[in-house]
């Protein structure tokens, strides 16, 4: 299958100035990108002792744990409106950038966005899930055929959650920096390429008009 004849792979060339108008929806991604980091960050402190030493962790620690994270369940509407905005925010950046794309664009904010759905799906079927759980306090419930997980378990995979989720979330703003990089490359290239065919206009141009006065001197001698 050619993919220049479908239409999901048909790419598009940008006038100049694209990268300038194009400019928003990138902070429209990277914005919402890192302000979930940095909400992330927020967290590492609480899933640091989980995962990242391998000095026992105190039973007491849990049960802060908990309290952490049933207070952040019980957070007023408002607090999962805002992210959801943000969440939703950062899909309208990868639309206005997908809308008839170029192939920088099919690559660095197509792969982007699959990253950003991977978020989303951590986000809902992992920490979300994870927060419920907590705040219910019904661990290793499950039928027969399933898996039971314990509290601290439950309780890791929650902070290992985060962590999947931040490096999701870093492969977005590498991507988004490579595409720039790269239309940055192309954009001088380009500007290069321009700028010696105006050099070799010029020459030729400064040649011809120099044939032309040696012929017209022989005719008048």
């Amino acid at each position: 299958m050619d993919p220049n004849k479908a239409s999901i792979f048909k790419t598009y060339e940008k006038p100049k100035g694209y990268m300038e108008s194009n400019s928003f929806a990138t902070f429209m991604i990277i914005g919402p990108t890192c302000f979930f980091l940095g909400m992330l960050f927020s967290s590492f402190p609480y899933d640091y002792p989980l995962l990242w030493t391998s000095v026992e962790t105190p039973a007491a620690y849990y049960d802060q744990l908990e309290t952490h994270l049933r207070f952040l369940h019980a957070s007023p509407p408002i607090i999962p409106r805002i992210l959801h905005i943000a969440i939703s925010v950062g899909f309208c950046g990868f639309i206005i950038k997908l809308f008839k794309p170029s192939e920088s664009n099919l690559l660095f904010d197509g792969a982007s966005l699959v990253l950003y759905v991977v978020g989303v799906v951590v986000y809902i079927a992992n920490i979300v899930k994870g927060l419920r759980i907590v705040t219910l306090g019904v661990y290793g419930l499950g039928d027969a055929d399933e898996l039971v997980v314990g509290r601290e378990d439950s309780l890791r995979v929650l902070a290992a959650s985060n962590t999947i989720l931040a490096l999701v979330l870093v492969g977005v703003l590498v991507l988004q920096a490579g595409q720039w990089y790269a239309d940055r490359k192309d954009a001088d290239e380009a500007a290069k390429f321009e700028k010696e065919k105006e050099e070799k206009k010029d020459a030729k141009a400064q040649k011809s008009g120099g044939h032309v006065t040696r012929s017209a001197s022989k005719k008048k001698q």
